[in-house]
């Protein structure tokens, strides 16, 4: 024992050689937008908002989902329906490859998950992108996916709710992808002819084909606060037009002043707003939605 540990007093003495007390990673998240350090179980808890400056993080499909709807009576559809590498497309790695790579890092089988349920009782039926599963991009499952959920929607006689957030088309699946755009929208004129209401939220980002198809043709178009959404990047658009664009250019904020949505709302209000817009357009009393 070394003199200094002779001094110290017994409450204090170090821990035996060998022992390390260390805090487990992920407890704690930064937030980018106020530097402010927030206890992870907190900002789940309040929906991946920032508590400090209500800064929208990303959030995953399967958490918006519990977050947007009442917790009884939730089916999935569509989950039966995989990808299939038709092109035997490569680039650096075979998309066989990819797909099992984002698979482990998110526990989908693709980048849209389908539920129906009821949001403050209201029957309705739900995509919601991941963005995580390959940018959220859309394939042919996610088209299927779409058109089978609009389908659901129908059937049940149900409003239809989408969350965007995707990066565009799966360039892996080359046309197939492309021809997504046009699936998607014919499914929502279906919907349309048989008068049931479409809810559009748009979340961070929403670019590509997603932006340039079913995105903007809801009976309301919602986005969240500070959201990306538009089809090309801001600097190819830059180096195309060679002008230097506004700083908020592409955001939901510039949108909402340029006339392309109809509203922004917080996340943590989406909910209550949807529910109330839905009781609206669908003639119900809108006095019981909190």
């Amino acid at each position: 024992m070394s003199w200094l540990e002779k001094l110290l007093p017994p409450k204090i003495q170090p821990n035996d050689r060998g022992e390390r007390r260390t805090v487990p990673e992920g407890l704690w998240f930064k937030c980018p937008a106020c530097e402010t350090v927030l206890y992870k179980t907190d900002l789940e808890h309040n929906i991946n908002v920032c508590p400090k400056c209500s800064h929208h993080h990303k959030i995953g499909a399967r958490a918006r989902l519990d977050a947007f709807l009442d917790p009884e009576g939730r089916y999935e559809i569509g989950q039966e329906v995989l990808p299939v590498d038709a092109l035997k497309f490569r680039d650096s790695k075979k998309y066989p490859e990819r797909l099992k790579e984002a698979l482990e890092a998110t526990g989908e089988t693709d980048a849209l998950v389908v539920m129906g349920g009821a949001v403050h009782t209201i029957p309705v039926t739900v995509a919601c992108f991941e963005f995580d599963f390959m940018g959220g991009s859309m394939g042919s499952v996610v088209g299927e996916r779409f058109a089978r959920g609009v389908g659901a929607a129908i059937e049940q006689k149900t409003p239809f709710v989408s969350f965007a957030s995707s990066g565009g088309a799966r360039m892996q699946e080359g046309l197939l992808s492309l021809m997504q755009m046009a699936k998607t929208n014919a499914a929502l004129t279906h919907l349309a002819k048989a008068r049931l209401p479409y809810i559009s939220v748009l979340t961070d980002p929403t670019m590509g084909g997603v932006s340039a198809g079913f995105a903007f043709v809801g009976d309301i178009v919602i986005a969240e606060p500070g959201a990306r959404i538009g089809f090309a990047g801001a600097r190819v658009i830059e180096n195309t037009v060679r002008e230097k664009l506004p700083e908020d250019f592409q955001r939901s904020e510039f949108l909402l002043k340029k006339g392309a949505l109809d509203m922004i709302v917080d996340r943590r209000e989406l909910r209550a707003v949807i529910a109330r817009s839905l009781a609206i357009l669908q003639r119900q009393s809108a006095d019981a939605v909190a």
